[in-house]
């Protein structure tokens, strides 16, 4: 009888060592999935920028781009553009496409957005109202960059030029209203589905010289890389602030 119970609970042990492996393996086999899948998502923002350029955001819209079989060459990460008075405007994205360039101003907010398109500000409110941050108006600001990217050159000032906002994080969009014509607001979940309706209800674009739309494009990429336009661009945004002339 002793041996009997012996052999069941040897019988136990094993099935529950036998279990345990298992687990382990799974667990072992799952984190390399995590790893991989990793990888593989820095490999494909690399395709189109570096890990160190823009946001967390700004390089999530970049792989839903890639993602949904948008070419990484048509794809332009954190743009420096040139001004005559030596001042730059900062683009987050743009997109080329058959029916013209595609321009993203692309925020992160969590809480209720409120905002038209025709005021200055616009409201994020949080805590069921308990606290409220206004915040320049995102269309006003991307229109802003349009402005100077058509002065670029007489193809760029003529070509289909669209403008979208997108917002990530936890937020949820509340009487957004008065959007202008050629743009769109939108939640990051619902981005690409505004990108083909622009796609979808536009007819393609007459670009007159590709190359010239590329170059200016990838000059304007790399222009971000020279550590003056950088710091001068930061000094001309922190002169636009003005928190140096504010004495409490």
């Amino acid at each position: 009888m002793i041996i009997f119970y012996i052999i069941v609970i040897l019988f136990l042990l094993y099935i529950v060592i036998k279990k345990h492996k298992r687990k382990h393996a799974h667990k072992v086999g799952k984190t390399f999935n995590v790893f991989e899948y990793l990888s593989n998502k820095r490999q494909l923002i690399e395709t189109v920028t570096s890990l160190e350029r823009g946001t967390w955001s700004e390089r999530e819209l970049i792989l839903k781009l890639l993602k949904n079989d948008f070419p990484a060459g048509a794809i332009f990460h954190d743009l420096y553009i040139l001004k005559p008075n030596g001042q730059t405007s900062q683009i987050d994205l743009v997109l080329a496409t058959k029916v013209g360039l595609i321009v993203f101003e692309v925020k992160d907010y969590s809480g209720w957005i409120f905002g038209k398109g025709n005021q200055q500000t616009w409201t994020q409110v949080l805590s069921y109202g308990r606290e409220k941050n206004r915040f320049y108006n995102p269309i006003l600001q991307n229109k802003k960059h349009i402005d100077v990217l058509r002065k670029q050159s007489k193809q760029f000032s003529k070509i289909p030029i669209y403008s979208v906002i997108v917002f990530f994080g936890s937020c949820s969009l509340r009487n957004i209203s008065f959007i202008p014509k050629d743009t769109i607001v939108t939640t990051s979940y619902r981005v690409i589905e505004a990108i083909q309706t622009i796609i979808s209800e536009n007819e393609p674009a007459n670009y007159t010289d590709k190359h010239e739309i590329v170059r200016i494009l990838k000059q304007a990429v790399l222009n971000g890389n020279d550590t003056n336009i950088q710091e001068n661009h930061i000094t001309q945004i922190e002169d636009m602030i003005g928190k140096n002339r504010l004495f409490e």
